[in-house]
C-alpha cells in the first residue's frame, strides 16, 4: 500500500469476470498505469471478487481467461491485491485458495485504503 506516493492509483473492481468487457478493462487500466511506473492497487468488491477464483475455464463461452491477467500483475509491480472480506464470505471464497498476494479487508480498512491513493477509478 503506497503511503502518499505521487500519482498512485487504486482501481476498484466491481464486476464479475465474464459477461461484459468491464472486468478485463479494469485490469488493463491497472496494467497500463503500472507500466508507466505509477503505484497501483487493485481492490475487488462485490461481484468483482469472482475474478479471483482460480482455474476458471471460460473457453466454452468464447472469451479469454481473466485469471491469466491476474497472474501477470506481479510482473508489473502490482504486488498486493485487496478484497472486500464480506464479498468473499458471501460467495464462499476462502482467501487461502485465492492469489497469494490477496489481502482481505473489512469495511473500515477499505475506507482507510481509499485515503492512501491519489486517484481512484471504479469499474
Amino acid at each position: 500500500m503506497p503511503s502518499n506516493a505521487k500519482n498512485s492509483l487504486l482501481v476498484v473492481v466491481r464486476h464479475s469476470p465474464y459477461g461484459s468487457s468491464v472486468a478485463r478493462s479494469s485490469l488493463e487500466v491497472a496494467l497500463a498505469a503500472a507500466a508507466f511506473e505509477q503505484p497501483v492497487g487493485l481492490l475487488f468488491v462485490g461481484d468483482g471478487v469472482l475474478q479471483l477464483i482460480p482455474d476458471q475455464e471460460p473457453s466454452g463461452i468464447g472469451v479469454r481467461n481473466i485469471a491469466k491477467l491476474i497472474q501477470s500483475l506481479p510482473l508489473y509491480d502490482i504486488e498486493t491485491l485487496y478484497a472486500d472480506e464480506q464479498a468473499l464470505q458471501r460467495y464462499g471464497l476462502d482467501p487461502q485458495t485465492l492469489p497469494q498476494q490477496l489481502l482481505p479487508l473489512n469495511t473500515a480498512a477499505i475506507q482507510a485504503l481509499f485515503s492512501n491513493y491519489d486517484h481512484i477509478l471504479s469499474f
